[in-house]
């Protein structure tokens, strides 16, 4: 859905909560139900949108391994088209079928640097790899240590991403129970102090 539909979906519900109720109350909610409808409908995302970013999900756990795999069988003396066409064969999809396309387009002769750079381009999961195989192939050098590298730098990436989320998760869990326990501390630490205080205040005067 554009922009401009979204922002036509939520005026006319906007405006047609505001005519039923009628007011400024209807007015009020009408405003409220046109902007939390059209921040919703923003962040909705259409099914071809979830299986895009899913794909990109998926695409970004296997590159480790399917960089390591690359710099194998780079380092066995295999061509670049038939190194990538072995790890393409190796590799679940949503990767393993990308990798046969461009072991294909190696095969028939295709200039390397565009293959990867288009790849790169069409997942941007994979540019870290379409990065990485543009530079050797221009420079010369073996693809192998540095395929390597790259998928050290992307599991440690991973893992700091992954400690991260837990500690998020356990803030978000342990935020309610505070907010249930700290009624109760009022009423026994904080309340008896202050009665006290206030009636020996109030037995002072």
């Amino acid at each position: 859905m554009g922009r401009a539909r979204r922002a036509a979906v939520a005026a006319c519900a906007g405006a047609a909560a505001a005519a039923v109720l009628g007011g400024g109350p209807g007015l009020g909610t009408g405003v409220l139900l046109a902007v939390g409808l059209h921040r919703w409908l923003t962040r909705a995302r259409s099914p071809a949108e979830r299986r895009s970013a899913w794909e990109e999900e998926q695409l970004a756990r296997q590159l480790p391994f399917a960089a390591e795999l690359l710099a194998a069988c780079l380092g066995s003396a295999a061509s670049p088209a038939a190194a990538v066409a072995a790890v393409g064969r190796s590799v679940a999809a949503p990767m393993g079928p990308r990798l046969v396309t461009i072991a294909a387009e190696l095969a028939l002769g295709a200039p390397p640097e565009l293959c990867w750079r288009r790849l790169g381009e069409e997942h941007p999961a994979l540019a870290p790899l379409a990065r990485c195989l543009i530079r050797t192939s221009l420079s010369g050098t073996p693809a192998a240590g540095p395929l390597v590298g790259l998928a050290q730098a992307r599991r440690t990436a991973a893992a700091r991403t992954a400690h991260a989320s837990v500690r998020r998760a356990g803030v978000l869990a342990t935020a309610p129970l505070g907010l249930c326990f700290l009624p109760a501390f009022v009423l026994i630490s904080v309340v008896p102090v202050v009665m006290g205080l206030t009636a020996g205040f109030a037995r002072s005067i």
